[in-house]
């Protein structure tokens, strides 16, 4: 299935929290949108890849994603080298998406930062015809995407340009809610973690709002791209309150 846009996550939960509101912005546009996250977060505190597994699942339902695939990468330790490189570049010729999402270029988990170099390369080697992979003992044609927007993820970054998510907040919250192990947690037996407390979710909002003012829309998600972007009319410009 070819995929319009296609978000990479170095974790489960990844996406939810950074780049859902776009990708549901986009379906409800007529797009396919799909997730490819590279580990099954194996390393986090709380619960258990099969549980995040099956949280995944019910997130993607919320986000009425047309696909969802997981690498399942060593959670900590997948590196930017040839061997990983070839897995991400298979799934970019699978999917042929035009625009590719990953995480932020720095942040405080270092696995987001590595992701994010792993992701923007194989975005660019996937176009060469002299690397070969193989998808069900096919050869692959090449792909490149258009773009590679990374999103912004704990700590903040400016942003390149936002995209009004106001239509889609609410969605966005439940779906980041389906990872009932990792976010707004009160009481429970396992370990409270800097992301589970009900504090976390209320920046992930105030996030969005802040990002949504910069535009004069009430939520907003934010991303950053080396490339130039280009429009074809100004109707595509938000209009500003003044």
């Amino acid at each position: 299935m070819k995929i319009d846009v296609l978000a990479f996550g170095a974790h489960p939960d990844d996406v939810e929290l950074s780049c859902s509101g776009v990708l549901m912005m986009e379906k409800l546009h007529g797009k396919k949108v799909g997730v490819v996250d590279l580990t099954m977060g194996e390393l986090g505190t709380r619960g258990t890849p099969e549980t995040r597994l099956q949280e995944s699942i019910l997130a993607s339902t919320v986000m009425q994603l047309d696909v969802r695939d997981n690498l399942k990468l060593a959670d900590g330790f997948f590196q930017n080298d040839k061997a990983h490189q070839l897995e991400v570049i298979r799934m970019i010729r699978k999917y042929q998406p035009e625009i590719i999402l990953c995480n932020a270029p720095s942040d405080r988990h270092p696995d987001h930062g590595r992701a994010a170099k792993l992701i923007e390369e194989s975005a660019f080697y996937a176009g060469l015809r002299k690397i070969e992979t193989l998808e069900e003992s096919v050869l692959q044609q090449v792909w490149k995407p258009k773009y590679v927007l990374h999103y912004i993820q704990d700590r903040f970054m400016q942003p390149s340009f936002v995209y009004d998510i106001t239509p889609v907040m609410d969605r966005k919250i439940e779906a980041i809610k389906a990872y009932g192990t990792q976010f707004n947690t009160v009481k429970d037996s396992e370990p409270q973690t800097y992301i589970s407390t009900p504090d976390f979710l209320d920046s992930v909002i105030y996030r969005c709002k802040m990002l949504g003012k910069m535009i004069g829309v009430p939520y907003a998600e934010g991303f950053i791209t080396e490339k130039m972007t280009g429009i074809k009319s100004f109707d595509a410009l938000v209009q500003q309150i003044t």
